[in-house]
C-alpha cells in the first residue's frame, strides 16, 4: 500500500515563494516516478511537474522556470519549490504516483514520451492548499 502525505499549505503574496513537501511510504521510493499536480477552484486537475526514477524532470509550460521538483531519498520526500507565484497558482496541490503500467520513467503508456496526464497517475495524496493574493 502506497501512502502520500503533502504539507506546505500556505498563503503568500504575488511574487513570493513557497515550498511543498510530500512524504512517501509503502514503496521503494527511488524506483518510482513521482509528480505534482494542482486543481484550481472550478477547474480540472492538471499536471505541473514530474521526476522519474533516473532523476529526470518534466514541467508544464506554465510553471517552467518558476517551479522546481526534487526528491530526497534519505527522507523519502518529494519537494516542489515555487517562486514568482501568481494568483493563477492558487489551487490545491497534490503529489502522485503513476499506475504500474506507466512505470518509473514517467513516460506515457501510449506515446513513450514524458507525461503530465492525470489519467496515467493512480495514487494520490490528500492535497495541500496554496493561496496567492
Amino acid at each position: 500500500h502506497v501512502q502520500l502525505v503533502e504539507s506546505g499549505e500556505g498563503s503568500v503574496q504575488a511574487g513570493g515563494s513557497l515550498k511543498l513537501s510530500c512524504v512517501a511510504s509503502g514503496y521503494m521510493y527511488s524506483t518510482y516516478c513521482m509528480g505534482w499536480f494542482r486543481q484550481r477552484a472550478g477547474a480540472e486537475r492538471e499536471g505541473i511537474a514530474t521526476i522519474n526514477r533516473d532523476g529526470k524532470t518534466n514541467y508544464a509550460d506554465g510553471v517552467k522556470g518558476r517551479f522546481s521538483i526534487s526528491k530526497d531519498n534519505a527522507n523519502n520526500t518529494l519537494y516542489l519549490e515555487m517562486t514568482r507565484l501568481d494568483p493563477w497558482d492558487t489551487a490545491t496541490y497534490y503529489c502522485a504516483l503513476p499506475y504500474r503500467r506507466t512505470g518509473g520513467d514517467c513516460y506515457s503508456v501510449t506515446s513513450d514520451l514524458p507525461t503530465l496526464d492525470v489519467s496515467e497517475f493512480g495514487f494520490w495524496g490528500q492535497g495541500t492548499q496554496v493561496t496567492v493574493s
